[in-house]
């Protein structure tokens, strides 16, 4: 399990769901099974866990307990899925954000800018959309918005236009080939940041991340019961910043409507502050440096 994806936080992450050995509890990023494992390990012989995750790579690490089901599905669809299942309302949902240890070491998925592959980069292999449609056939105008909004590159525009003109000489088809391409804008100083960046922006579009985060917390209040707990950890700005807004005022844009007496109406209240990993689970697990964990509670 520890080979395929190292738990990030996981102790908090799972005490923050406040467990009941009764509940039910959602894993919706399941992967290697580490968090999934410990909220069994907390939960009584009445309890139940549904986990969701797309990877079929990951249905490997199932685990063989008549008290867990797994969901070959992306948790966007989380609320179809446990209505299927005969579940309606939670215990506590807790989701671990961005891409597992595995689909990063797996150099063919395309996820690593340490390896050379073919620009994949699918989380759900079964989609069509890969990084090799959005480095070939987006438009200019879209490639600039999605290496700027989700990769907060200053150069988008010019990095758009670069890959455009390449493009039109022969296809862009691997990692190697699309970081050629842009080599001008990756100083050794600082190529490894830079490259990042590029491919946490094609990667977020490619798996439609952001629109799936918000899909999902919006199904949240929904599902969980009055005092049932949301645990999510993020990876960067992008995810957080939905996690943090939605946990404060129940929507991601502006501010929520006060009634009357000045009061809102939102499905959250926060528990304790942001949690971050210490220095020990960092220098064990180097990918847990940027994670930050949110706690709330339905109420």
């Amino acid at each position: 399990m520890t080979n395929y994806h190292n738990p990030v936080l996981l102790q908090e992450s799972v005490d923050g769901l406040n467990i009941k050995s009764d509940g039910i509890y959602v894993d919706v990023t399941f992967g290697g099974g580490g968090h999934s494992k410990e909220i069994l390990n907390r939960l009584g012989e009445a309890g139940k866990l549904y986990a969701f995750d797309q990877d079929e790579d990951a249905i490997e690490n199932t685990i063989d307990d008549e008290r867990f089901v797994l969901i070959n599905e992306n948790f966007r669809y989380i609320k179809q899925f446990l209505k299927f299942y005969g579940v309606r309302k939670v215990d506590g949902i807790l989701a671990d954000f961005g891409v597992s240890s595995h689909q990063f070491d797996k150099a063919e998925r395309g996820f690593s800018t340490r390896f050379e592959a073919d620009l994949d980069m699918r989380m759900n292999q079964r989609n069509t959309l890969s990084a090799y449609e959005v480095v070939n056939k987006y438009s200019y105008d879209d490639l600039r918005r999605v290496l700027f909004e989700y990769g907060d590159l200053r150069n988008a525009n010019a990095m758009a236009n670069v890959i455009i003109v390449t493009r039109e000489e022969s296809p862009i088809k691997t990692t190697e080939q699309l970081k050629e391409s842009l080599k001008k804008f990756l100083p050794s100083h600082k190529e490894h940041k830079i490259l990042a960046q590029i491919y946490q922006a094609i990667r977020i579009e490619v798996n439609q991340e952001i629109q799936v985060i918000k899909e999902f917390l919006e199904q949240a209040p929904e599902l969980l019961t009055v005092g049932g707990r949301l645990s999510a950890i993020s990876y960067h700005s992008l995810e957080d910043r939905l996690v943090k807004r939605y946990i404060r005022a129940g929507q991601f844009e502006g501010e929520p409507e006060k009634d009357f007496y000045g009061n809102i109406d939102v499905p959250f209240k926060k528990v304790g502050g942001l949690k971050v990993p210490s220095r020990e689970e960092i220098k064990i697990n180097n990918r847990a440096r940027s994670a930050k964990l949110r706690l709330a509670e339905r109420i």
